[in-house]
């Protein structure tokens, strides 16, 4: 029996060309792809690298000097009287009856001083006055006799005047007696310290027993009294503003002890003359503190008023450059570069500048410039909201 042979289908090979070419193709696209990709993020960094290397600044435009109107200066508050009170004699304080705090009247007794020596010399001048006094009255007897000798030629006549002479210096005798028994009896009032004037008693520095000794010009007043009804006001105003103090002119002046409570002082004069140490015009104002809120001695900040100067720009204090061209601002141009300008302050405000030279309404001034910052650089703006000086809102 015999057998159909199948033909045999012949298997071809695989087309490697093909696949090469392919696997080509992905290869380049892939480093086509990989290329772009490097290229794009080496200029993204060289973009975000160059946008770094530009500052961000912050800006302020200038306000107007006239909206400025008040400058504020440190005070200090001193009693409309104050009067420290020695001992005028010696001795040991016997008693005291008014402490610190307490409200006195004129002439009312504040202590008593035991003054046993004055007394004895009180006494003395007493005797020693009577003695002068019967001095003087036989003195006088005997001139009268010895007028009446004269007159019958019993005696001479040069005795006789020696005797009117001695009657005469026995009445000069008395008078010098009865002075020193005067003084001493003055002395003697001032056992009793009392209060000068109305007021109130603001230190005691003494205490019963305590030894007291007269005019002691190095020691410690025995009192303090003071009169608070009325207080004077002292404030040193810089050379570059005595202009400010006027006649009539009034002030607003306000107290740590009394927050948000404003009191009002008006000027009574200034001392016409700056101090050569301070450089400072001494001004005098009077304040009224009818219910004893103000305190001598006292801390005031005080809110003089300025004359309105419509060709000063007011800036933050913060925009100043100092170099050795002098004090400058730095003002950004529309071409988003720096230009350094020269100014001249008119009046120091603290946290505020006032300006008459080197800027111009809507200049954009650059705060908190940069110490490296330099004319012609570059910057970028931060926000795109600009505040006016007065405000000095961040950008």
């Amino acid at each position: 029996m015999s057998h159909d042979a199948h033909p045999t289908t012949p298997v071809r090979p695989p087309n490697l060309g093909r696949v090469v070419r392919l696997g080509l193709a992905v290869a380049v696209f892939a480093v086509i792809a990989g290329i772009s990709v490097r290229a794009y993020d080496y200029h993204s960094a060289v973009k975000w690298t160059d946008a770094q290397m530009v500052p961000s600044v912050q800006v302020v435009t200038p306000e107007n000097g006239a909206d400025q109107q008040a400058m504020t200066l440190p005070g200090h508050l001193d009693a409309w009287i104050s009067a420290p009170i020695h001992a005028r004699v010696s001795g040991y304080l016997k008693s005291w009856s008014r402490d610190i705090g307490s409200q006195v009247n004129a002439g009312e007794s504040l202590a008593e001083i035991d003054t046993p020596e004055l007394d004895q010399q009180f006494e003395q001048a007493k005797a020693d006055l009577a003695r002068a006094r019967a001095t003087a009255k036989l003195a006088t007897l005997t001139d009268k006799r010895w007028k009446n000798l004269l007159a019958s030629n019993s005696v001479s006549k040069q005795e006789a005047d020696e005797k009117a002479g001695e009657a005469e210096a026995a009445q000069a005798n008395v008078l010098s007696a009865q002075a020193n028994v005067d003084r001493i009896a003055a002395l003697e009032a001032f056992k009793h310290v009392t209060a000068p004037f109305a007021g109130t008693v603001t230190a005691r520095n003494t205490d019963i027993g305590d030894l007291i000794s007269a005019n002691s010009e190095s020691g410690q007043p025995l009192f303090t009294v003071s009169d608070t009804s009325r207080m004077r006001l002292y404030v040193q105003v810089p050379q570059g503003y005595a202009d400010a103090i006027r006649a009539g002119m009034s002030v607003k002046l306000d107290v740590p002890d009394h927050p948000g409570e404003q009191f009002a002082g008006h000027l009574i004069g200034n001392s016409g003359a700056v101090n050569q140490a301070s450089g400072a015009l001494l001004a005098q104002f009077e304040v009224d503190n009818p219910k004893g809120e103000l305190l001598p001695g006292a801390y005031a900040e005080v809110h003089l008023p300025m004359a309105a100067n419509s060709h000063t720009m007011t800036v933050p204090s913060t925009v100043l450059i100092f170099r050795a061209q002098g004090p400058q601002v730095a003002v950004l141009g529309a071409d988003g570069r720096v230009e350094l300008r020269n100014v001249h302050i008119a009046r120091d405000l603290g946290d505020h500048l006032q300006v008459d030279q080197g800027i111009q309404p809507g200049d954009r001034i650059i705060n908190h410039p940069p110490d490296s910052l330099a004319r012609g650089d570059r910057v970028q703006v931060a926000t795109s909201t600009e505040a006016p000086a007065g405000q000095a809102k961040k950008e």
